[in-house]
């Protein structure tokens, strides 16, 4: 009854906003996929290193699996660039049967679909649940032992399955360099404001010394060494120093020393490590030239409230590197968590985020993406805007200043948000 009436509330809502048509990703060369301006040449280094690491595919030798969503980083970070997202070609459909492979597509992956890892809202006993559930296995692979034979999970029970698509790693060093002092200045500066539009938010935190994490859909991570290292563990299977156990424990599947990604020969650092290196001096993708509607659209994406949680810059703190050190961050977001409502409620908590919380996501590089919202559920912008009006929704009021926009106002705004 609930998935009705929120399928009710977007399609009343779709009906007002759909005087205007989104004018879709960008086609061309990427702008994105550039290492940050003035590396020292050790940085440098580092961010070639990273990007070798983050290509590789990887086999069982090296640690994949026994349960992994896929075999690569980049075959789902990867659109338009790598370090990106959901490509327009589905990758998963060609890692379920790689190498002999045994495993059946799950129905809410399509060729032309994007990449999901898929969460259990619920355990079997029905207690609350939240994990990634890997959507293969290694059973059946030639490089696999032929002893291992373990089953994928039942995504049968399609009510208890949440997904998510991958975040872009753009610009994942400037966010790193933001200090929490800042992070919270903004969100005081705008409390009146974001009050009366009825717009809250909170930090995710970390539990043990308070800081904020910022890292993933809502905010769960804190640092991008950790991002790195779960995501290694969780989607690809490989144990390292940070997750040194297997998720799947199953002795003729888990035949490899512990952990499987450590530091190797000449000083080559852990993966874990050159990941996190290059999605920190990885640069954030550039928007196009402005022009006279997307100047408009800017205007009123500050005058709807749109920037009252999507903060158009920030300022990195006095990190060590030249590169990072007191730098503009257009990334308009305040990486702080608001409730999205009943349309947007997956049933996940995290930290301190419910299932209706979100990190307010990064729009910068918005013009490239194919896939939207944390599931991928749309393509269509003027949808996604849409689906931030459900019962709870703290944009209920920005969307309502929005529907009274006229159709140019709506195209201009529309066009600007694709130009990031």
């Amino acid at each position: 009854m609930k998935n009705t009436i929120a399928c009710s509330l977007v399609l009343a809502v779709s009906a007002v906003l759909s005087a205007q048509t989104d004018p879709g990703a960008r086609t061309g060369p990427a702008l994105s996929g550039r290492p940050l301006d003035n590396l020292a040449p050790q940085e440098a280094q580092a961010f070639q290193g990273g990007l070798h690491s983050f290509t590789e595919v990887e086999d069982v030798a090296q640690g994949l699996g026994p349960r992994f969503n896929s075999n690569s980083c980049a075959s789902c970070h990867i659109h338009p660039s790598v370090g990106g997202t959901s490509p327009a070609v589905n990758p998963l459909i060609a890692v379920a049967a790689a190498n002999g492979a045994a495993n059946q597509v799950p129905p809410f992956l399509q060729a032309n679909g994007p990449v999901r890892a898929v969460r259990f809202k619920r355990t079997a006993n029905g207690q609350p649940d939240g994990g990634v559930h890997n959507l293969f296995t290694i059973s059946g692979r030639t490089d696999a032992p032929p002893e291992c034979q373990i089953a994928q999970p039942d995504f049968s029970n399609t009510n208890n399955l949440a997904f998510r698509i991958p975040t872009p790693a753009f610009g994942l060093g400037l966010i790193e360099s933001i200090t929490d002092s800042a992070l919270r200045a903004n969100l005081t500066a705008t409390q009146q404001q974001r009050q009366a539009m009825g717009i809250g938010g909170t930090f995710n935190t970390n539990g043990n010394d308070g800081t904020i994490t910022r890292y993933g859909w809502k905010a769960q991570n804190k640092s991008l060494l950790l991002f790195a290292a779960e995501a290694y563990n969780v989607e690809v299977g490989v144990t390292n120093e940070l997750f040194p156990q297997e998720r799947d424990e199953t002795p003729a599947c888990a035949t490899n020393p512990l952990p499987e990604d450590h530091a190797g020969p000449q000083g080559r650092p852990a993966d874990i490590l050159a990941f996190a290196d290059f999605m920190r001096y990885l640069a954030p993708p550039q928007p196009t030239t402005p022009t006279e509607s997307t100047a408009n659209g800017a205007a009123l994406f500050a005058s709807v409230g749109c920037a009252l949680c999507h903060t158009t810059a920030l300022r990195t703190g006095n990190v060590a590197s030249a590169a990072l050190r007191n730098q503009a961050v257009n990334l308009y977001s305040d990486l702080a968590l608001h409730r999205m409502g009943q349309a947007l409620n997956d049933g996940i908590t995290q930290g301190q985020a419910q299932g209706d919380q979100w990190r307010t996501a990064p729009l910068w590089g918005l013009g490239d993406r194919i896939f939207l919202l944390h599931d991928g559920r749309t393509q269509d912008l003027a949808q996604a805007i849409a689906l931030h009006d459900s019962q709870g929704s703290e944009a209920r009021q920005v969307i309502v200043n929005y529907s009274r926009l006229s159709a140019g106002q709506k195209q201009d705004l529309l066009n600007f948000l694709r130009s990031l």
